[in-house]
């Protein structure tokens, strides 16, 4: 299944959090902290905002760092994504 975004909406597959500490202490599941770190996997289009085209500024493969509560969780074909507009992208990592 293939999911196109709409607008400024950006669809990001959330990275694997950390499962140990920088000391070698193994973190279980329920302490470990939901990741803000994700891969771009689809873009919108961008919007129209009074008349002007306003464009995306994340290309699909980016390496971005989103919001902690935003976006919307969704679950295709048993992977987990997150839907969130442009304007909740914090910034891109670059290596």
């Amino acid at each position: 299944m293939k999911i196109k975004p709409l607008f400024d909406r950006v669809v990001l597959k959330p990275l694997e959090s950390e499962s140990e500490t920088k000391g070698g202490i193994l973190l279980p599941t329920a302490a470990q902290e939901k990741s803000q770190l994700a891969q771009v996997v689809a873009v919108g289009n961008g919007r129209n905002a009074e008349g002007k085209d306003i464009g995306m500024s994340v290309k699909v493969g980016d390496k971005v760092l989103f919001g902690k509560y935003t976006g919307t969780e969704v679950e295709i074909d048993e992977q987990k994504y997150v839907v969130v507009r442009q304007p909740d992208i914090l910034a891109v990592i670059e290596d």
